[in-house]
């Protein structure tokens, strides 16, 4: 008998299916998702003695999924390790000490955000549950011990920083910013500062008292590294960070918010000229009307507009007349400098200083200075590198209520005064002069010390 062609056609695309279908069994047999997992210590006692402290977690994947693992107290408490996280298939192994995800119990007064924390000691029971692409679910459980755990917290107490909106611009006034934080345990401590790209910025800690993450007080000293020559960062308000972690892999973060305001590298010098003095000096008859001291104010001087001035030639000046300069200095940076009195055109007798005049140093002001061979100290006599309701910018802080003038970026501004000069040293007669621009308290640079140096001979008149 003749079997139907069509029933030979039949059973040969099943026997072809059931040959492939037994192929890819051979090849790729069924396998969990979750082939294994465990502890290779079930106990362990996270105190940081060097014994036991930790543990490792192994497991393996088949295929794609995504892994949770939690540990359950026998009060019902669930803690958390892995939360839904992607994983390709492979083994796995991770270092376990006991530390989850942070927790606060109920009743605690936890100060500080907590990230990573040990759980108590006792008995729990885990589970890891993976959850593949298509569908598919595999999970394992176990117990797991922890005896003699160390639960102290590294808290951070007194978290503070003052002044929340600083400027770090090198002119003295609220310059740097101060953060403090309390450490109660020994742990690693570490301050930065965060933009809204996540860019960190770490602060160093001031090297006094207490030593790196040991409990205590901790002070910060931040000034945007203007102080070391570096543009400070944008202006912007930012989010500080203070995170310590102990030695057990707790982890205790504290935040606040920094406002940085014209921020930036002060830049301004005196402007060389292409020709002819950079620094004018000129002779003057002294007149009483001149005298300025703490009690009154004296006339200023005009300032010299003799062409011939503008030469390098040497000065002969009477004994007590006026020896008069002018100079131009430029704000080339991208902030405002600010300086302090007395005002361009004041006029010193020899052994006044500015303080005697009511005008103390500032730190942080920038002011015009002339010095000399026989002056007693650096540059004495010292002027304001503009004037109020001319070219000085003014602002007023709300806090304090001080005014404070400014000469603003990309300025220009013209300084001229005088000395009375009245004594006469033979053994340094002539002498040189010159003029500089005065960073108070911060510097002198190179470029605007010494400048324009000219010989000044003093005559007794007959």
């Amino acid at each position: 008998m003749r079997i139907p062609i069509g029933l030979v056609l039949v059973a040969a695309v099943a026997a072809v299916i059931l040959v492939v279908i037994g192929g890819q069994l051979l090849i790729q047999p069924d396998v969990r998702l979750l082939p294994q997992a465990g502890f290779l210590l079930d106990t362990i006692t996270p105190n940081a003695d060097g014994a036991d402290d930790i543990t490792v977690f192994t497991y393996s994947l088949s295929r794609n999924a995504t892994i949770t693992m939690q540990f359950e107290a026998t009060d019902g408490t669930v803690y958390g390790f892995r939360e839904n996280q992607p994983r390709i298939p492979g083994d796995y192994q991770v270092e376990f000490s006991g530390v989850v995800d942070g927790y606060i119990l109920p009743g605690e007064q936890i100060r500080g955000e907590v990230l990573r924390r040990l759980m108590p000691d006792g008995a729990y029971t885990w589970r890891l549950d993976a959850a593949g692409e298509d569908g598919e679910s595999d999970s394992w459980t176990g117990v797991f011990t922890i005896q003699d755990g160390d639960p102290v917290l590294p808290e951070l107490v007194d978290f503070s920083i003052s002044p929340t909106v600083f400027t770090p611009n090198q002119d003295g006034i609220y310059d740097r910013s101060q953060i403090n934080v309390y450490l109660t345990k020994d742990a690693d401590l570490s301050v930065y500062l965060e933009d809204e790209t996540g860019v960190r910025l770490y602060v160093p800690e001031r090297e006094e008292g207490r030593q790196p993450g040991e409990a205590g007080r901790h002070t910060y000293d931040y000034e945007g590294g203007v102080d070391l020559g570096a543009d400070p960062p944008a202006d912007g308000t930012y989010t500080v960070y203070a995170v310590a972690q102990d030695a057990v892999g707790q982890i205790i973060q504290h935040t606040a918010t920094l406002t940085i305001e014209t921020g930036g590298k002060p830049l301004a010098e005196i402007v060389p000229q292409p020709v002819g003095a950079s620094v004018v000096f000129d002779t003057a008859t002294y007149n009483e009307r001149y005298f300025t001291d703490a009690e009154q104010k004296g006339s200023l001087v005009a300032p010299p507009d003799d062409p011939q001035a503008l030469s390098l030639t040497a000065i002969t000046l009477p004994v007590g007349d006026l020896l008069v300069f002018k100079l131009t200095i430029e704000n080339y940076g991208d902030v405002p400098i600010r300086t302090t009195g007395p005002e361009p055109g004041t006029v010193y007798q020899q052994e006044q200083r500015a303080a005697t005049l009511g005008w103390l140093d500032e730190s942080g002001a920038w002011r015009v200075g002339v010095d000399c061979d026989n002056a007693v100290s650096d540059y004495p006599w010292r002027w304001a590198i503009g004037t109020r309701g001319d070219n000085l910018v003014e602002v007023a802080d709300p806090v304090t209520g001080n005014t404070y003038y400014y000469l603003p970026a990309g300025a220009q501004s013209v300084i001229w005064g005088a000395v009375r000069m009245t004594d006469l040293v033979e053994a340094r007669n002539p002498q040189n002069c010159w003029a500089g621009l005065i960073h108070e308290d911060v510097e002198i640079s190179e470029v605007n010390s010494r400048v324009g140096a000219r010989e000044i001979e003093l005559v007794e008149m007959k």
